[in-house]
């Protein structure tokens, strides 16, 4: 009798923590993680570690998943189909960024001392410039669940295309127009910029892998939720 009891109130309790988990993780209506639209898709998302402008995992990256509103996603995955027609693939680096994620952006940004990750992402620039260049902004497109960034690769090696510049560098030969690519990364970068903009997405001049969906369904509000 006692075991059985037992039984009963741990499974009742199994019951409670996973329904609860569930709600934890459970998205606001309106997102999708990306991955369950797109099983194929790659990803790489970089504030959820260290490899990043930072040096640090950054506040709100709980898991490295990547969310967007349910409208941006379903665009997205026209995209990764048409690109998969032709032997190439999406990688996102970055998808939905917490309110939060931003606000660690800008501390970071106003402590001078903390140049960890300098030399390889902003070594010609110095950190107090990084606002008045568009690189840092205090709101971004990414809260809102509409703006993605990402390259392409090759669909059978994994391997990226070659698009001139790596991602997050803050420089001219991040930028759209620039004399610092050869011919190839342009068409590379080409090639991305044609297929995101035939199914919605519009670029970013600075940024040559960061794209917003022009109908995205919440152009005001700028979320907060962790990615988890």
């Amino acid at each position: 009798m006692h075991s059985m009891k037992y039984l009963s109130i741990l499974l009742i309790l199994t019951f409670l923590i996973s329904t609860n988990k569930n709600i934890q993780n459970q998205l606001p209506e309106g997102f999708v993680y990306v991955k369950e639209l797109i099983p194929d898709i790659v990803l790489d998302i970089r504030y959820a570690g260290s490899h990043n402008f930072v040096g640090k995992p950054i506040r709100g990256y709980k898991q490295p998943k990547a969310i967007l509103s349910k409208p941006a996603a379903e665009a997205l995955q026209k995209v990764q189909q048409e690109l998969k027609d032709v032997g190439y693939c999406l990688k996102i680096f970055d998808a939905y960024r917490p309110q939060r994620a931003v606000n660690h952006f800008m501390e970071w940004a106003r402590n001078p001392g903390d140049t960890l990750m300098k030399r390889e992402f902003y070594p010609e620039l110095d950190k107090k410039d990084l606002f008045s260049l568009g690189y840092i902004a205090t709101k971004s497109g990414h809260s809102r669940g509409g703006t993605v960034d990402l390259t392409l690769i090759d669909a059978n090696s994994g391997e990226e295309l070659n698009m001139g510049g790596t991602y997050d560098f803050f420089g001219e030969i991040s930028h759209h127009v620039t004399s610092q690519v050869t011919p190839e990364q342009k068409q590379n970068r080409e090639l991305l910029k044609r297929v995101m903009s035939k199914y919605g997405f519009r670029s970013y001049p600075q940024e040559w892998w960061h794209y917003t969906f022009r109908m995205e369904p919440y152009p005001e509000t700028y979320f907060n939720f962790e990615v988890e």
